[in-house]
């Protein structure tokens, strides 16, 4: 086992079981939702929750695949393992977050969305000045900041981010997160 393999298994373990969080909490909300149905009671998942999961989920797929572009540059040490387990934690907690922990109170998913997003979408940008600062520090991860690409969708992210976290209509919450979504399938895609 090599030094990035020993780092990455803790790495991985922990963004693994953030998208456990997102999916979990999916899975909470249907069976809150099929519960309220057979009751005749009032409950939507509504668009915004399920969007910001997703999107959270493929920022977390986008840190997973940046640490193997780190992997030359990582070696182990208490710093290392102290710094992965502090950002993996923070994507917990971001992941956490995303979905009540009893959806069953609220009648619609969208007012807890509303209540997390400024504090979900912080952390997230908290990560990414992390990341960004990283690269910025490793000689041979700096290169690929310096891409023009690169800083124009890292813009754009921070742009779309930032405004998901201050719009307050839930129409433009809609089209802000579904665009956040978009870019990253854009991304995976080329």
């Amino acid at each position: 086992m090599d030094d990035f393999e020993f780092v990455f298994a803790l790495y991985s373990l922990l963004l693994g079981l953030s998208m456990v969080e997102l999916l979990g909490g999916l899975g909470r909300a249907i069976e809150t939702r099929f519960a309220a149905e057979a009751e005749r009671e009032a409950f939507a998942i509504g668009w915004l929750t399920p969007l910001l999961a997703i999107f959270v989920m493929l920022d977390l797929l986008s840190f997973w695949s940046a640490a193997w572009l780190a992997r030359g540059d990582i070696a182990v040490s208490s710093t290392a393992l102290l710094g992965v387990a502090a950002f993996a934690s923070v994507y917990f907690l971001a992941a956490r977050l995303v979905f009540p922990s009893h959806p069953e109170g609220f009648a619609n998913l969208d007012v807890h969305y509303f209540r997390v997003r400024r504090i979900v979408l912080g952390l997230l940008l908290v990560l990414l000045a992390a990341q960004l600062g990283y690269y910025a520090s490793q000689p041979n991860l700096a290169a690929a900041l310096a891409h023009p690409v690169a800083w124009v969708m890292t813009i754009v992210l921070v742009a779309l981010m930032a405004a998901a976290m201050w719009v307050k209509d839930r129409r433009w919450s809609i089209a802000i997160l579904a665009a956040l979504i978009v870019r990253y399938v854009v991304i995976y895609l080329l």
